[in-house]
């Protein structure tokens, strides 16, 4: 079996130490080669050609994202951004996904002597992630009108009860915005789970918020669920829907991870179709591993529609292929034709 081949691009050499420890871990990944800034990447892709590479985003002499738009042009390949957790950090990596990086990986904060445990783990699976992601060419700002042309205010009146709950992982902030851009503003409620950290969540909200036609932002507990509006699940809480007398509304909690992560989307499936069942349209995106597949199968149980990204469009197949697997969608289409899917499902 081939190793996954992996450069490591850092300026601290503490942490190209440690990412070059976590990775040779696994027997089925080899770190080829590390540098230290861009300059020395450029070279030592040409000469190592990795299958894929790690990249800091504040580096000395080029930083990370200049580089890698340079790289997306002319050598596009996988990607997975190591990033930081502060303000700056967040902003930065959400820039680097639009330009074309897989996903991103925080920057570990522990003790060298206690390890760093799941979070080896996670970035060990990112990285099997990206090896099988599919570049996907990337088409900026197209909002298709003729996903919702002609349909009239009177029409999404009948859809107040309608609610579309979307799941997504890996690759899935592009996927998730190109959808958004695609809503008018009367569009029925939105909730999404978007595995992603704490402080990322709020970033990304308010980044797709300037950019839509409807309200986008980070769920607080006890925000009411109201057409043109989406929510989506802060990280590090679960997001649930709940219902008190007709009013929607979303509660978030800590209890345990699922399926490893906390926002889950079988978590916001699983309420969704306990409080709004036939009343739903479940949409999962692009993502590694299986979470949604259960809650999704048990939304389809209650009389929702679903729609699951294809094989094509979606930049990991992960998520989507299991939900199908189990049973839990209706249909299977490109990520530009879910937004016409949606509403030609919607109550009439």
């Amino acid at each position: 079996m081939n190793k996954i081949r992996v450069l490591i691009v850092d300026d601290s050499a503490l942490i190209r130490k440690l990412l070059t420890a976590i990775l040779s871990s696994d027997p089925e990944i080899e770190v080829i080669g590390t540098a230290s800034d861009p300059y020395m990447a450029r070279d030592k892709i040409k000469t190592l050609d990795p299958d894929v590479l790690t990249l800091d985003v504040e580096m000395p002499r080029m930083d990370g994202l200049t580089f890698l738009e340079k790289l997306m042009a002319g050598h596009p390949m996988p990607v997975l951004m190591v990033s930081s957790l502060t303000e700056v950090g967040c902003e930065t990596t959400m820039r680097a996904l639009e330009l074309g990086a897989i996903d991103f990986f925080t920057k570990p904060q522990f003790d060298m002597e206690q390890g760093i445990g799941s979070e080896a783990e996670l970035l060990i699976e990112k990285v099997k992630a990206a090896a099988k992601a599919n570049i996907v060419p990337r088409k900026r700002n197209v909002s298709n009108s003729k996903a919702f042309k002609g349909l009239s205010s009177s029409a999404m009146s009948k859809t107040t009860d309608t609610i579309i709950a979307i799941g997504a992982s890996t690759g899935g902030t592009e996927a998730i915005r190109d959808l958004l851009l695609n809503l008018p503003p009367n569009t029925p409620p939105i909730l999404i789970t978007q595995h992603m950290p704490e402080k990322f969540t709020k970033t990304f909200s308010d980044r797709l918020n300037k950019e839509c036609k409807i309200t986008v932002k980070e769920g607080e507990d006890g925000d009411s669920v109201i057409a043109g509006r989406a929510l989506i699940a802060p990280g590090n809480y679960h997001m649930e829907l709940a219902r008190s007398g007709a009013r929607y509304h979303i509660k978030l909690n800590q209890n345990e991870p699922v399926n490893r992560h906390r926002p889950a989307v079988d978590v916001l499936f699983r309420s969704v179709a306990e409080y709004a069942g036939k009343n739903v349209i479940g949409v999962i995106l692009t993502g590694m591993g299986g979470d949604g597949a259960e809650g999704m199968l048990e939304m389809k149980k209650r009389g929702a529609y679903n729609i699951a990204q294809d094989e094509k469009t979606s930049v990991v197949f992960g998520m989507p292929r299991v939900a199908i697997e189990k049973g839990g969608t209706d249909e299977v289409t490109p990520l530009h034709d879910i937004p016409s899917s949606i509403f030609k499902h919607l109550p009439k």
